[in-house]
């Protein structure tokens, strides 16, 4: 790659890691694309260089933060990883980008229609993870034998609640930090056998 390629995607990058930071602060109705720039130190017209379109910059953000949890999910929760394992290791990819996950699961209904494929795959790699560690360990009769598409909707919701009503929860700081673990030994209990 060129230098003047490496310039452009480093800034492209640093648009995006402004925007994900932002998003997180913000919510993504409420960043503005001249806060980004401003933010990453470049002109308003920078960031349509890199997208054309507002709704392109929100779709890469949304890519991006979807890209990160699963990259680190796959590192953290590889196979053979017992469920408590799996959990935890799920929990700890939120909290890495946490705040802009939040904003990820309370727009997502209002993001681009092209944000559905992102959103899918990532809770689709979530699922897979789960799921095989849940039927693993039901096979060994350490879990009971439940529905995998039931036992991970109850987990991702549980944690959704808590993200969605982190006020409810915490006053300041990270409500996973705060309730992660007490999250991780409940939903093992409805399932230990």
């Amino acid at each position: 790659m060129s230098s003047r390629a490496e310039q452009k995607e480093a800034t492209r990058q640093r648009l995006i890691v402004q925007a994900v930071r932002l998003v997180g602060e913000r919510g993504f109705g409420q960043t503005r694309t001249v806060d980004v720039a401003k933010a990453a130190r470049v002109s308003h017209g920078t960031v349509f260089t890199h997208f054309p379109s507002r709704e392109d910059l929100v779709l890469a953000v949304a890519g991006h933060i979807g890209r990160k949890t699963t990259d680190r999910l796959h590192e953290l929760a590889g196979a053979g990883r017992g469920l408590d394992d799996v959990l935890q290791a799920h929990l700890q990819c939120l909290q890495e980008n946490e705040d802009a996950y939040r904003q990820l699961v309370l727009e997502a209904p209002l993001l681009p229609a092209e944000f559905r494929a992102t959103w899918v795959g990532l809770q689709s790699a979530v699922s897979s993870y789960v799921c095989a560690a849940a039927e693993a360990e039901a096979a060994e009769g350490r879990t009971r034998a439940l529905p995998a598409h039931l036992v991970f909707n109850t987990w991702i919701g549980l944690v959704h609640h808590y993200l969605v009503n982190k006020d409810l929860f915490v006053t300041e700081g990270s409500v996973i930090a705060a309730h992660g673990p007490s999250l991780t030994e409940y939903f093992m209990t409805l399932l230990r056998t």
